[in-house]
């Protein structure tokens, strides 16, 4: 797929720059340039193998695959750029400005077409990686479950082996795959790992082993081409955190301190102002007649304010499109005491009476939040972030859910992408703290994807 998406993108470039004339009849310019095309989409398609675009642990899930589907298409194009200027060579701009963006845009197109199919295996436990996961029974019951939850991955746990366990902890732990013994014996442990047909064994935290036992399991493995990986009891923890540093023979992981200030402050305002900015102006025609409909449907307001709980603790007035009739928040604590949902964060009322028919429509679609753009250019918003919650619901956070608090919260954001209203309270938060903690531009731009495609699923809307 990346040779048919590389070679349709050079060749259109060329057709649009040149024509689609006969090459016989061509001078000598022409040729010169079908040579440059023929030898443009080969270096393409071997950049991006070289660049691991293509390798299995970054197929089907997360960011990665498609960064370095970009990185190696702009660093090919910038080769062409310096060799271009360096030998004096007058590369058309128009063919090399065309083939670049339209076979950028075409593999990142392809490549989640790919993923969709991918996907779809992965999640009826076919074109994955099996997995015997060799740790503590707590930490392997995790492991188990977490990568359960993200059948994407690719990585299916298939058994467990607990080196050392008592038979309370494994009966406590609530391990959902078969556990294959407690033998701490290094050729017992590697029998088992060759009687379960396994692609790949995953060391959990806990494990009882002895290092000089975990090195000679690594060899073993390599001579066998069965990966082996490690994975520490840390969680939430996106990569560009992590950093690896070999001390004496020892893997050292570092995990550096979340910060969103300098550049990356500036670049995410930046990218807030000017998204948000040319949504508004674009988006404008939706407005008025949404101002409209709001207006003479019910009488009232077109715009809600309501204070909420913004960056470090501030306030600040989110609007919305009004969807609720006049006086709503007057009759809150009622519903919320008949319902008995007012201890707990997140206030959800089901099946709300106050909502108007046309504030179904508007919901349903996120609609009402249109205006909270104005909020993002302004300043108290972002595009991602935490969703923005009211006073009350912010006097109930524990300590942990404070650090929702150290972004500026945003009109969408990682707990909306996946489940939106659906999901519980403690999964929100542990979305939201995920973000928090492990913020980047580029996180940014996939959560606004995803926020389109749950929008007109209308996923867990209220």
């Amino acid at each position: 797929m990346d040779a048919g998406v590389v070679a349709w993108a050079v060749a259109g470039a060329y057709g649009v720059r040149f024509g689609f004339t006969d090459v016989t009849t061509t001078g000598s310019r022409d040729v010169d340039y079908l040579l440059l095309s023929a030898v443009l989409v080969m270096a393409w398609w071997l950049m991006l193998e070289f660049w691991g675009s293509r390798d299995a642990r970054v197929l089907g899930s997360g960011s990665e695959e498609y960064k370095r589907v970009i990185a190696s298409s702009a660093w090919l194009f910038g080769v062409v750029a310096v060799v271009s200027y360096a030998l004096r060579i007058d590369t058309a701009r128009g063919f090399v400005g065309l083939a670049f963006p339209a076979g950028a845009l075409g593999l990142i197109v392809a490549r989640w077409l790919v993923r969709q199919h991918l996907s779809l295996e992965r999640r009826r436990g076919k074109s994955s990686s099996r997995v015997l996961i060799i740790g503590g029974p707590y930490s392997a019951a995790h492991l188990v479950r977490s990568l359960r939850s993200v059948p994407d991955a690719g990585y299916l746990p298939v058994a467990a082996h607990l080196p050392g366990a008592i038979p309370e902890a494994r009966s406590l732990s609530g391990i959902t795959v078969p556990v294959t013994g407690v033998d701490t014996d290094f050729e017992a442990i590697l029998g088992v790992i060759l009687s379960t047909d396994v692609d790949a064994v995953a060391v959990s935290a806990g494990v009882n082993m002895h290092p000089q036992d975990l090195r000679r399991l690594g060899w073993e493995l390599a001579a066998r081409d069965i990966g082996m990986i490690l994975a520490p009891a840390l969680t939430d923890v996106a990569g560009p955190r992590i950093h690896t540093q070999p001390v004496a023979g020892l893997p050292l992981i570092h995990v550096s301190t979340p910060k969103l200030t300098g550049g990356k402050k500036v670049a995410k305002r930046a990218f807030d102002v000017a998204i948000a900015g040319m949504l508004v102006a674009l988006l404008s025609p939706v407005f008025l007649v949404l101002a409209v409909l709001v207006r003479f449907t019910d009488p009232g307001p077109v715009f809600y304010r309501q204070e909420r709980i913004g960056l470090r603790g501030t306030t600040f007035n989110m609007l919305k499109f009004r969807s609720m009739k006049v006086n709503a928040d007057a009759e809150l604590d009622a519903l919320l005491a008949a319902q008995g949902s007012g201890e707990t964060p997140l206030f959800k009322i089901e099946n709300d009476p106050r909502i108007t028919a046309l504030g179904r429509v508007l919901r349903k679609y996120s609609l009402d939040e249109l205006p909270q753009l104005l909020n993002v250019i302004g300043g108290s918003m972002s595009l991602v972030g935490p969703r923005p919650q009211r006073e009350g619901e912010v006097a109930l956070y524990d300590d942990a859910a404070h650090r929702r608090l150290y972004v500026s919260p945003g009109m969408s954001g990682l707990w909306q992408v996946s489940g939106r209203s659906n999901l519980s309270w403690e999964e929100s938060i542990r979305l939201d703290l995920y973000y928090v903690e492990n913020w980047s531009l580029m996180g940014d731009v996939l959560i606004l994807f995803k926020t389109f495609k749950a929008v007109f699923a209308s996923t867990g809307a209220v």
